[in-house]
């Protein structure tokens, strides 16, 4: 393994989206990232998208190049292997991050009794120590409530679990803090962050707080438009549809030049009495700037027009499904160096990617397989924990700890 974390060690204890991210994030950064799970899986070992033989595709994807550990960690020993491997010694390791921390043996007291310089993270649902997820996060805070057709008092959850997403990379960020803090002080430090607390703080920084506290407004559903600025879809001729953005003045120019309505909107700026060359302005008129570019793009298909764009500088793409996606856009195909074929036990091959980070003098490692369940028991068990062989088999025949029969050399 290389990368930009070689030599550092992480331990996982984790389900779903936040924490299995930041453990992947930091494995493809080339971090040696252990997570232990029970010997019949977590909650998320079956989650949904599965193969039709119901291998998770979600599993693989979430896990890919870490090392697996199956423990019992219901029984006393089990616990205790657990805790051994997240302690175990170096000046690398003692690192620790988990959504499904447990008082009395994965909590921060209990396990910096055992390491002095644990630095570990915590990922908890809200302050109050209630479970949340986005999808109960998200309405608690407005998002759906804004988000859907103009008009519509109907709420829209999204697709897309952003706070889960972003609380990951927030997870990586304070561990590497954390990290950085104890190669400066020589101190351990436990960071605590709960997933509404990252949800509400982006309420914050993006200024719908503000929005509400100062100005007394509460914001309205727009449809597909870009709110404060101009971004609008459009209907082509051939049934296909476009976002289209003019956020800057460039853009703006750009995309009037292009589709030849420099005119028609200066026609429309004199008669409104207006700038439309500011953002706010063309949101609060943008139903009648998009009036003047509809017929632009019904009458073309968007093969007539995909290439003047992407010359003129126009910011804009096509929407698809995840298939069409798939199947059209080369930044999901190897033609991107971040994207692999990859034999994944148990799924296949198929198409993965890998880091989306490019480190300067340091090569682009390609995406490495999720390890099946309890792949790396044996080793981790001897190198990290530094058991005896007799107590390993021991370990294994009582069932505290497990590992899977066959062949597991990875294909990458």
């Amino acid at each position: 393994m290389s990368g930009i974390l070689d030599g550092m060690r992480v331990v996982e204890s984790s389900a779903f989206v936040a924490v299995p991210l930041a453990g992947m994030t930091l494995a493809q950064m080339g971090a040696d990232v252990i997570r232990f799970d029970l010997p019949q899986g977590g909650m998320d070992y079956k989650r949904w998208p599965v193969t039709t033989s119901g291998e998770s595709l979600f599993w693989a994807g979430m896990n890919k190049g870490k090392r697996s550990v199956a423990l019992d960690v219901k029984c006393p020993r089990g616990r205790e292997i657990a805790q051994e491997i997240i302690c175990a010694p170096g000046e690398d390791a003692g690192l620790f991050i988990t959504n499904l921390a447990a008082k009395g043996w994965t909590d921060y007291e209990t396990l910096k009794a055992r390491r002095e310089d644990l630095c570990m993270v915590s990922l908890r649902g809200d302050r109050h120590g209630k479970p949340a997820v986005d999808y109960t996060v998200n309405p608690s805070l407005g998002f759906p409530m804004a988000t859907g057709p103009e008009g519509s008092s109907d709420p829209v959850a999204h697709v897309l679990p952003a706070w889960d997403c972003i609380a990951g990379n927030m997870v990586v960020s304070g561990l590497l803090a954390a990290e950085r803090a104890r190669l400066r002080k020589g101190l351990g430090q436990f960071v605590d962050l709960t997933l509404k607390d990252a949800a509400a703080a982006m309420l914050g920084n993006l200024g719908i707080i503000g929005e509400v506290a100062v100005n007394g407004t509460d914001r309205a559903k727009a449809g597909n438009s870009l709110y404060g600025a101009y971004g609008q879809d459009f209907v082509c001729a051939d049934g296909r549809r476009v976002m289209v953005i003019a956020l800057t003045p460039r853009q703006w120019k750009n995309l009037m030049k292009v589709t030849g309505t420099e005119q028609d909107m200066g026609y429309l700026a004199a008669r409104l009495g207006v700038d439309l060359m500011q953002e706010g302005v063309r949101w609060t008129y943008r139903a009648e700037i998009t009036k003047v570019l509809a017929p632009w793009f019904s009458r073309r298909k968007v093969s007539e027009f995909s290439s003047d764009f992407d010359k003129g500088g126009v910011t804009w793409s096509q929407f698809r499904s995840f298939a069409q996606a798939l199947r059209e856009d080369p930044d999901l195909s190897t033609e991107n160096p971040m994207f692999s074929e990859i034999e994944q036990p148990g799924i296949g091959r198929y198409r993965v990617p890998g880091s989306p980070f490019s480190f300067a003098g340091i090569a682009r490692e390609a995406p490495r397989p999720a390890p099946q369940l309890g792949q790396h028991t044996e080793e981790v068990l001897a190198d990290v924990a530094k058991l005896p062989e007799g107590e390993i088999g021991k370990l294994m025949d009582e069932g505290v700890a497990v590992q899977p029969r066959g062949d597991f050399r990875l294909a990458s």
